[in-house]
């Protein structure tokens, strides 16, 4: 995909931070919109359906994490990138967020060359993980890629988007063991720095969901799916 054909929103309540950011986004050939608050970022993004949005997380009107939460419930931008802008000592609010369904974060404050190293980077991510299996039926559970839905015993259970692409990663193989390495790869990229509570959190939230039987804890290794 060429940088002409890729949309990114960019979010923040300082006029300075959005032109520095989209100058800098457009001198690679990106089309870039901006919002000012939450709510204009929703209805932008529901218009525009950008692939990646950049957004700050102390904001008027709805702040980044819940219009994160909102953006993630919208079927029609399940596969945009979430990125947060944060300050250097909110370790707290980037865990926060990227349990919230965001894909990364970007530290203030932002020189030109890491924003575009880190965008093109975060980027590389936005086709899902190619299988040419689009759903997955496993045990009493219907694993559908294409709409981000997954049943059980036929009722609707909603994810969040990484939690649904962590039951797909599990799921796609049952029986194998992915190692918390291979999991944060997958699930939240080599550039995101996660710790293993994070991991937990969203095995914990699965759990609660589909039941405690369908994933196994491997002890000191990782989890594996249990037909």
């Amino acid at each position: 995909m060429d940088n002409a054909d890729i949309k990114i929103l960019v979010v923040d309540d300082e006029a300075d931070a959005i032109e520095f950011i989209t100058y800098n986004l457009r001198r690679e050939g990106y089309r870039v919109y901006s919002a000012s608050n939450g709510l204009q970022a929703i209805d932008l993004a529901k218009q525009k359906k950008p692939h990646l949005i950049i957004m700050d997380i102390m904001m008027p009107e709805l702040d980044g994490i819940q219009t994160c939460k909102e953006l993630r419930q919208s079927p029609e931008l399940k596969d945009t990138l979430i990125v947060f802008l944060t300050a250097r000592s909110e370790e707290f609010t980037q865990v926060m967020g990227l349990d919230m369904g965001a894909d990364d974060y970007i530290t203030k404050p932002v020189r030109p060359r890491l924003l575009v190293s880190k965008v093109k980077s975060i980027l590389r991510r936005y086709t899902p993980e190619t299988s040419n299996q689009k759903t997955l039926e496993v045990a009493n559970l219907v694993i559908n890629r294409e709409s981000f839905t997954l049943r059980k015993n036929g009722e609707l259970i909603e994810l969040p988007r990484k939690e649904f692409n962590l039951i797909y990663l599990l799921a796609s193989k049952p029986g194998k063991v992915f190692t918390r390495e291979e999991i944060l790869s997958k699930i939240w990229g080599t550039t995101v720095i996660v710790n293993d509570r994070t991991i937990d959190v969203h095995i914990r939230k699965l759990r609660e969901k589909i039941g405690n039987k369908c994933i196994k804890t491997v002890k000191g290794i990782g989890y594996k799916f249990n037909l």
